[in-house]
This record gives C-alpha cells, structure tokens and sequence, in this order.
C-alpha cells in the first residue's frame, strides 16, 4: 500500500474560506478581482430558500452591479449554459459568482468556458481542452457533497445524447470557494443523504484510484472518516450545526482529492446513469457503490482495507474476502440508514439499456483511472448487479 513519494504528482485547489458566514466575504472577493459587473448563477430552488436574495443584498451593499441568471436545472444542460454564456456577454459581465449545488456550480463554469472562447460548450468535452483563461469565479456550494467548488470538473448534459459528459482542466478550478455550512441548513434530508454519499463515493474512489498520492491520501481518508461518524446522525438531525461543519468539512477535503486523484468507475458509470434518466448524481453514486466495490477490490486490496478500517472495522486478523464482506455490508448499512435503498430498475433502468449505459460509461474519463481496467462488458456485468 505504500507509495513512491516521489512519484510526480500535481495538487490544484482554489482558495478557500471555510466556516460559519464565509458568504457574507463575497462582495469583497469580486472587487479585489475588480468586478465591474456580476454575473449571479443559481438556480429556482436555492432562490426559494431565500440564498439568491442575501447574495444580491450582499452585492449591493457592496457598490457592485449584477445581473442574476436562475435558468439552472438538474444535471446542468448544454442550452442553459449557453443561454447564461449570451446574458452574461450582452450585460457586460466581467465576473461570475454561483451560488447553490452541483448543478448551478458546474453551469457557472460552462459559462465562463463559453463566455471566454465564444464557441459551443460541447466543443469543450474531455481532458485540457480549455485553450484561453475563464472570468474570475467565486462558487458558494449549498450543498455538502458535490465539491463542485473545489474540483477541477465540470459536468454537464448533453440531451441530445441523454449523456452527461465531463470538462477536466485546472481551468475550470474556482479563484474563490466560499465554504459556508449555515448555507446548507436548507437541504432537505433526502438532498442531505444524497450529497452526503456522494461525498463518500468521491473520496472512497480517489483513495482507490490509479492517480492517488500523498498529497490526496490524507484528504481522502479524513472524509471518509468524518462521513462514517456524522452523515447518519446529521440526517436524522439536520439542525445540529456542528454536525453539518463535520459533513461539509468532508465534502471539502473529499472534493480535493478526487479533483486531483481523479475516480473511478462509480462516477463513469453514474454520469451515463444520470445522464439517461436525469436523476440526482448523488442517488446514482449510492445504487452503484457497493458493487464497484466488489468489482474493483480484487486490484486494491489493501487500499479497500484501510478503506474498511476508517470506516470503523477492526480487520485484524481477518482474511481479505472477510475483510471486502464486511466493507460491503457497512456500506449497505449507512446506505440504508440514510434512505438511500432504491435500485436501478425501481427508477427505470431495463436491462435493454444497459449497453448503451455501458458505451457511455466507458468514454468517460473516469473509467481510465479506475484501478482495475475494465472492458465494456464488465461494465455491463455491474449495472446487470445493481438493477
């Protein structure tokens, strides 16, 4: 399980302000970047719990104009980036500011993209294709599990293809992650457990991956750790503020190692899934989890082991087969605890789609860094597990 630290390794991250009302800094961020004029990214529901409005108070009140876009889905589609691209170039924006989950985070750098090469977010798909630097982004995440606001992915929708495909570069990496738990007292708990898993997928699969290192180990485990302790008692607590900082802490640290470490199959996997029935990342991530696990955990044993061991199981003495039984049966569990029990086929999945699920899943980046090398039929093999 040990690594050469020598091995090359790269580390990029945006800076970050962490804690209770690092949100009210946001009107002092744009001006240090020089902000003429903002482009505000969110979406209808955020602007609902009343996020949106403290945003453009703050704006105000900081002597800088804006201009709020609120056209956001689920699973962020290409005509709604390049409909927040065309206001943000005709209102004369200079800056972009998103605030709410993955969703409004990945629009708002699409925009950016967009608004900086003047040709069609599609053109973008895949690893360091961005060519010409994006306006200043400052991302205020109101959910605790995304980490779109500290990666170096944005992911959107394609319906033409019903795929969702990824944008890698250290371009699309925010200037600013304004890091505020008291921004997500307004999840919901199913919205709660579903970031919350995702979460823990992000940072089980960079711990796994074949690009993890020292600099994204430590990361990964700690949010591993700190979701096994608190995601359970912040669901069925959801006003303990302490346990959202916990939580938020580790999507956080979650967020900056896969961004670096890269994922794995659940992600390539989930991103067709998601992309197919426009369901919520989260929930894809948890239906595919364990079995991912169980597919790849022959090729990392001993990094599934002390994945196993930071969640709570003492594997002393135990062969590796108890040890992967275990690791699967605790992951279940918190699965279940959280309400996150649903299966693929419960939500639409037939087994007739599962090809193309499976040729998606396999253009997409994350599939490369999987630890065990997967052909289209092991891929096929796992959704056939999950349904």
């Amino acid at each position: 399980m040990t690594q050469d630290i020598t091995t090359l390794r790269k580390f990029v991250s945006p800076e970050i302000v962490f804690g209770a009302g690092a949100r009210k800094a946001v009107a002092n961020f744009a001006s240090n970047f020089g902000a003429r004029k903002v482009l505000l990214v969110s979406d209808p529901g955020v602007q609902a719990a009343g996020w949106v409005a403290e945003i453009e108070d703050l704006l105000r009140m900081g002597g800088l104009e804006f201009v709020t876009y609120l056209g956001v889905t689920s699973n962020p589609k290409v005509d709604e980036v390049m409909a927040g691209a065309e206001l943000y170039q005709s209102a004369n924006c200079d800056i972009i500011v998103a605030i709410g989950g993955g969703s409004p985070m990945d629009c708002a750098k699409g925009i950016g993209i967009v608004s900086a090469h003047g040709r069609s977010i599609l053109d973008f798909e895949g690893v360091d294709t961005i060519r010409v630097p994006s306006p200043p982004l400052i991302l205020i995440p109101t959910t605790a599990g995304t980490s779109a606001d500290v990666s170096q992915f944005a992911i959107i929708s394609d319906p033409l293809r019903r795929f969702k495909f990824s944008i890698i570069s250290k371009a699309v990496v925010p200037d600013v992650s304004l890091i505020d738990p008291e921004v997500t007292e307004t999840m919901d708990d199913f919205l709660t457990a579903c970031t919350g898993v995702d979460a823990l997928v992000h940072a089980i699969e960079a711990y796994v991956s074949t690009g993890s290192g020292p600099l994204t180990d430590s990361h990964a485990l700690e949010a591993i750790r700190l979701i096994n302790q608190y995601l359970e008692p912040l669901v069925s607590n959801p006003s303990d503020s302490q346990l959202r900082e916990h939580i938020m802490l580790a999507s956080m640290q979650a967020g900056l190692a896969f961004s670096n470490a890269i994922l794995g199959a659940v992600h390539a996997m989930s991103h067709s899934l998601g992309g197919f029935l426009d369901l919520p990342h989260g929930l894809c991530n948890a239906m595919l989890l364990e079995h991912v696990i169980a597919y790849n955990f022959p090729s990392a044993e001993e990094r599934f082991k002390r994945v196993a061991e930071t969640m709570g199981i003492d594997t002393r003495g135990m062969t590796m087969a108890t040890v992967k039984a275990r690791l699967l049966a605790r992951v279940v569990l918190l699965k279940r605890a959280v309400g996150l029990e649903a299966k693929l086929a419960e939500l639409g999945v037939k087994t007739s789609d599962i090809p193309s699920l499976s040729g998606f899943a396999m253009q997409d980046p994350c599939i490369l860094t999987n630890p065990r090398k997967s052909s289209q039929r092991d891929v096929e093999v796992v959704y056939e597990e999950a349904l």
